[in-house]
């Protein structure tokens, strides 16, 4: 591999300003936020996708077509998609452990592995997800009137799912390097060119849900884009190079050790919800477009914590990898401290406001008011969650990837899927459903909290750095 020709230009990992990241140094919660803050606003644009899909269809289209781009459609496309987000995590790690330790050669090869992998993993992603729709979408029990208008738009997306799979993976690489704002300026922008071709597609070109799809892809084409520009245009060893795009061995099955795991699981934890968005389907299509609706307001909260999650994954895998494990430690525990802040906030703002929520994406008042019951069932027990996201987040950023899996697999997939097989049958009722979710999350939050504490993540680290060749294998 060629890192020291022309074409790359390496002027170290500190001419791009390793000194001054505050990552592993400097005031901790301060470092977190300004982290945070461009993960979070650029996991609120990627979510305006399909929100914008959401709005301008149920307005325009009507409760069928929300609830076509919505609910099953929605689990089906992250069932293929988040496993290879998963999968991208494990780069993420490698990287930004390599980085942390300064080690300009590997974390080169780390970044063009990564991109290799997107290759792929997004041919993959395509096919597979194109030959499977219309099998997975009627294994949920898409309901009849609602399974022509699902399958083109799911069609048409997973058509697009190298450019999403390749920016997520672009996105992850920069997050790495601590760099959090240079993603959400890639998404503004195709975001913005998202509401412009959904307005134009779907209202005057009348292209139907087609138009939302085909607006969403260009959208994400655009952002994939802008990640290869910026990185062809760095000048240090992160610079992305054309002819050094390869597989290296041992990179690759570092990054597959730690992110196959959270592909796993991500793909498990689908599998479930796909499971619940059967038993919801079975209520018929006001609690479809219901669910469909709800998962637009829920994905507010995690936004939040997803981007909370991030940000600790980086700076445990960047101190980890500088060998700074107090600092590590006390970021954990003041991440934990301000997502419950933020999430005490949400579900006050979720009970009193609910009605207005759901306003923006139906107008029938039945699918309203199973909506607002579906929200007071789920959203006052966010908070039992926060321990799941944070403290997976920072196990995986000292690459141990395994444990986190078994826990979300045991914990949520496996009793989700024994509750909705046992609880709702015996009830009856929609509330019965919805239960799963807190249930799930109080166990396995007490799951991780044990291995954290116990479990000794912190032990493989040296007392200065990771060694220059390897990385921590769990």
């Amino acid at each position: 591999m060629e890192t020291k020709g022309k074409d790359t230009k390496p002027n170290g990992i500190g001419g791009n300003g390793i000194s001054s990241n505050g990552i592993i140094q400097g005031t901790i919660w301060k470092q977190l936020l300004g982290f945070f803050f461009p993960i979070l606003l650029g996991t609120f644009f990627q979510q305006l996708y399909n929100t914008v899909d959401a709005i301008v269809v149920g307005n325009l289209l009507g409760k069928e077509a929300l609830a076509a781009v919505g609910g099953g459609t929605a689990f089906v496309v992250s069932l293929l998609i988040g496993f290879f987000t998963g999968l991208a995590s494990g780069a993420t790690v490698v990287i930004s452990q390599y980085y942390g330790a300064q080690d300009e050669d590997q974390v080169h090869k780390a970044i063009h592995n990564a991109f290799a992998l997107s290759l792929v993993g997004g041919v993959l992603v395509s096919v597979v997800g194109y030959a499977t729709a219309e099998p997975l979408l009627k294994a949920i029990s898409t309901p009849y009137d609602i399974m022509p208008l699902a399958l083109r738009y799911i069609h048409i997306y997973f058509a697009g799912g190298l450019a999403t799979v390749m920016y997520n993976m672009g996105a992850g690489i920069f997050r790495a390097f601590g760099d959090s704002k240079r993603p959400l300026y890639f998404l503004i922008a195709g975001c913005l060119l998202n509401i412009v071709l959904d307005i134009v597609f779907v209202g005057p070109l009348h292209m139907g849900v087609e138009g939302a799809a085909y607006a969403t892809v260009l959208s994400q084409v655009l952002s994939l884009v802008l990640v290869v520009v910026f990185l062809r245009h760095r000048t240090d060893c992160c610079r992305l190079v054309y002819k050094d795009i390869r597989f290296e061995r041992r990179m690759l099955a570092k990054t597959i050790y730690i992110g196959l795991p959270a592909g796993i699981q991500a793909v498990l934890y689908t599998v479930s919800n796909l499971i619940i968005q059967a038993a919801i389907n079975g209520f018929g299509t006001n609690a479809a477009a219901a669910w469909a609706a709800y998962g637009k307001l829920d994905s507010l909260f995690w936004m939040i914590i997803s981007a909370f999650g991030l940000a600790i994954t980086t700076f445990v895998g960047q101190n980890y990898g500088a060998g700074r494990i107090e600092r590590a430690k006390k970021g954990v525990r003041e991440c934990i401290a301000m997502s419950l802040g933020a999430t005490l906030v949400i579900e006050a703002l979720y009970i009193s406001f609910s009605r207005y929520g759901f306003m923006l994406f139906a107008s029938d008042a039945d699918v309203i008011d199973v909506g607002i019951g579906i929200l007071n069932s789920i959203a006052p027990f966010y908070f039992t969650y926060i321990l799941i996201e944070i403290l997976s987040g920072a196990i995986r950023g000292t690459g141990k990837a395994l444990m986190p899996t078994i826990f979300t697999v045991f914990g949520i997939c496996i009793l989700r899927v024994l509750w909705i097989r046992t609880i709702p049958p015996i009830y009856g009722t929609l509330n019965s459903v919805m239960a799963c979710y807190p249930a799930t999350w109080i166990v396995t939050s007490l799951a991780f909290l044990a291995y954290y504490l116990f479990g000794n993540i912190y032990s493989q680290a040296k007392a200065s750095t990771i060694s220059k060749t390897d990385v921590s294998e769990g």
